[in-house]
Parts: structure tokens; C-alpha cells; sequence
């Protein structure tokens, strides 16, 4: 995974705003219709908080000290969502469509993987961060 050329590639797409949130949550939704229950009806403030948390992430991918807390933290709020493991592939996929579709001709096999290489790590450390705050509850 190069850290460099997924802040490129997310300089050109995090730059279409609000599109690139409601293409994400569009793409989800008909992937998953039962995940829309889990948001408000309006979704402006939903899809600024993935733009900001988006942003940070991709940020941080070079500075896994401030990264990794962020994404545990991230994972036990989600958790208090109802977010469950299954939910992760689903916007991960989503996730790689959005980015795909608005990088355009920039995008390319060697992105798709980093993409997916670094979805799947975020994936794994909020996944295992949610699960501990789950066992905590219970």
C-alpha cells in the first residue's frame, strides 16, 4: 500500500464533496436497503461526518501511531450504532465503487489494491474496537 498515492488519489476525489458522500451512501443503500434505517432522514450532516472522517484518515495512513487510536475510536462509536462485522464488506465495496467511479480514468488496478488494502486494515482495527466495547457492554 503507498500512503502517497492514496492522498493523490483522494485529493482528486474528497475535492467533489458532496457528491462523493451521496454517491457512497446511494451505492450503499442499494446495496444494503436496511442500512438506511440506521440514518436520519436527512443526510447533510451524516455526509460531512464521512467526508471529515475520511479526510483524517487518509491524512494519518503514514502516522499509524495517531491513526490507529483515531480508528479504534471510530469503531467503538459505530459500534454504539448498531454497526455490526458484516456491515464492514458492504462499505468497503461501497467505498471502492465511490472512489473508483469519481477518480475516472486516474483510477487503476495498483489503486483498487491500495484501496483495498488500507479499507481493509481500517475495517479490521474498528471492527476488533467495536467488538471489545460490544463484550464490554454485555
Amino acid at each position: 500500500m503507498d500512503p502517497q498515492r492514496l492522498k493523490k488519489n483522494f485529493a482528486l476525489v474528497g475535492g467533489k464533496g458532496e457528491d462523493v458522500a451521496a454517491y457512497f451512501y446511494a451505492d450503499l443503500f442499494e446495496r444494503e436497503p436496511a442500512l438506511r434505517t440506521m440514518f436520519p432522514a436527512s443526510m447533510e450532516k451524516q455526509q460531512e461526518k464521512l467526508l471529515a472522517a475520511l479526510s483524517h484518515i487518509v491524512s494519518l495512513l503514514d502516522d499509524t501511531e495517531t491513526l490507529v487510536p483515531f480508528l479504534q475510536d471510530l469503531g467503538r462509536q459505530h459500534n454504539g450504532y448498531g454497526v455490526k462485522e458484516e456491515h464492514f464488506p458492504l462499505v468497503g465495496a461501497s467505498l471502492l465503487a465511490t472512489l473508483a467511479y469519481f477518480s475516472g480514468p486516474e483510477w487503476s488496478k495498483e489503486l483498487e489494491e491500495d484501496w483495498a488494502a488500507a479499507y481493509g486494515l481500517a475495517a479490521q482495527i474498528m471492527s476488533e474496537a467495536a467488538a471489545e466495547a460490544a463484550a464490554s457492554q454485555a
